[in-house]
């Protein structure tokens, strides 16, 4: 029975002998400690995803592709809001110069996030395609996919400038899983 107010005609005795306060938990008896002890381990639907140790190449896109779109919006609004403000001029009214830095902020941070989410697209696809050619996890995907991404998203400015983007690529991509790597072992987490 749920809970109804008690009405004021009625007398004490009468209302308190024939109702009670609804209590959902009352015919559980258990400890409330037990509700809420939940596992520290992930719990995984499939054995076959519980033995696999990395995200699936799904799991790796979405991640790669929106972690590069949001560092790049952010990036690209604070430049954007920078030459907004560099924008403005004396004789423009508040309504002005603050149209004048939102446009600036979202321009730029449009242009250089959509560069960035494009380029963690290709380099989740390549570093996924590397881990089922090879069928190992390790390093030289990570590396080669930063390599092959500089390359590619430059191969159209020319083999020179594709060289150039594609070592930049590597190297940031070695130097972003040594990071990583020492963080793990020497920052307790």
């Amino acid at each position: 029975m749920a809970y109804q107010p008690k009405d004021p005609n009625q007398s004490n005795d009468e209302s308190s002998s024939n109702r009670r306060l609804y209590n959902p938990y009352q015919d559980l008896h258990l400890p409330a400690k037990t509700l809420y002890n939940l596992p520290t381990s992930p719990e995984f639907l499939f054995q076959e995803e519980a033995v696999a140790q990395r995200r699936s190449w799904g799991e790796n896109l979405t991640y790669y592709t929106g972690i590069g779109y949001l560092a790049g919006a952010t990036a690209g609004a604070a430049k954007g809001f920078g030459s907004g403000v560099k924008a403005i001029e004396r004789t423009d009214t508040t309504k002005l110069k603050i149209n004048r830095i939102l446009n600036g902020s979202g321009h730029a941070g449009r242009q250089i996030g959509n560069r960035c989410g494009v380029i963690g697209l290709m380099y989740a696809g390549l570093e996924s395609g590397m881990v089922a050619f090879r069928e190992t996890d390790d390093v030289i995907n990570s590396v080669v996919a930063g390599l092959a991404t500089g390359a590619l998203y430059k191969a159209a400015a020319g083999p020179r400038s594709a060289a150039v983007a594609g070592a930049i690529g590597g190297v940031l991509v070695g130097l972003a899983v040594t990071g990583k790597q020492a963080l793990k072992r020497y920052v307790p987490i």
